[in-house]
């Protein structure tokens, strides 16, 4: 908490810009809003990271200041042959290896916590084909498509360009949400940076991962694995919302989707 507040406070003329927008804006500079617990996590080990480069560049860039004004030729006309220095040898090897465990200590445990999975309230699974999603929700026994929205049906919607879809997903807000994620064809990646998340989806594996986005919203990824010739046009759009407003869209979504099959939208999108 602590770190997240001191680089927020060192970086907060660029934040200041983008800290309610959930899409990325032209000229960003920092992550989007973190709206789970893990980006959150993400965020701070980002911070601490942040911390200890600018630590170490500014040492470096201090010494070799300090190098070319004592010991440049006017300054040092007769060099040193020294080859050795016990004391700086053991520091320059000891101090390296403090940072890494630094480093080490909270990327193991970020790491464990974003592989250990709660107990979902909801479970989709994500399928990844050329070029779209198909969204499978066992419990509602359902499954619909999800395509993204040409340029000129984006700006009817009003939706971000190459980042709308047709038939976005609903969750509702503050549940653990467990995403399982497979390919169709070739290597596919569900991501959504708000949220932290990034799974591959590849073909005969099941791969899993989970959020509990803690603010409704609008939220915003695309495919992050580069799966062929349309890869730029594989959006993902996530609607977070109330427990009752999920409740609606679940009920008009079994019987919107109760008789599509999977070659409905294969056939738009051939269109």
């Amino acid at each position: 908490m602590f770190l997240r507040k001191f680089a927020v406070a060192a970086t907060a003329l660029v934040a200041s810009t983008v800290a309610a927008i959930a899409d990325p804006q032209p000229w960003q500079m920092n992550f989007q809003p973190a709206v789970t617990p893990v980006m959150e996590r993400i965020e701070d080990f980002h911070h601490l990271l942040l911390i200890i480069i600018t630590a170490v560049s500014v040492l470096v860039l201090a010494l070799l200041g300090w190098i070319a004004i004592r010991y440049n030729k006017r300054a040092n006309p007769i060099p040193s042959k020294t080859a050795h220095n016990t004391v700086i040898e053991i520091i320059w090897t000891i101090v390296p290896v403090i940072i890494l465990v630094i480093i080490a200590i909270p990327s193991f445990k970020l790491l464990y916590y974003e592989a250990a999975i709660p107990t979902p309230d909801l479970k989709i699974k994500a399928i990844g084909k050329q070029w779209f999603w198909s969204y499978e929700f066992p419990a509602a026994n359902f499954t619909y498509d999800s395509l993204g929205l040409s340029d000129a049906d984006a700006a009817k919607a009003n939706k971000p360009r190459l980042l709308g879809v047709d038939n976005p997903i609903y969750v509702p807000v503050n549940k653990v949400v467990e995403i399982e994620t497979t390919g169709a064809d070739v290597i596919h990646s569900w991501a959504i940076p708000a949220f932290g998340v990034k799974m591959d989806a590849v073909p005969g594996r099941l791969n899993h991962t989970w959020f509990q986005a803690t603010k409704e919203g609008v939220y915003y990824g695309e495919c992050s694995e580069l799966c062929g010739a349309r890869h730029a046009f594989m959006p993902i759009e996530v609607h977070v919302v109330s427990q009752s407003e999920y409740d609606a869209w679940l009920a008009a979504s079994k019987k919107k989707f109760a008789a599509i099959t999977p070659e409905t939208n294969v056939a738009q999108l051939a269109k």
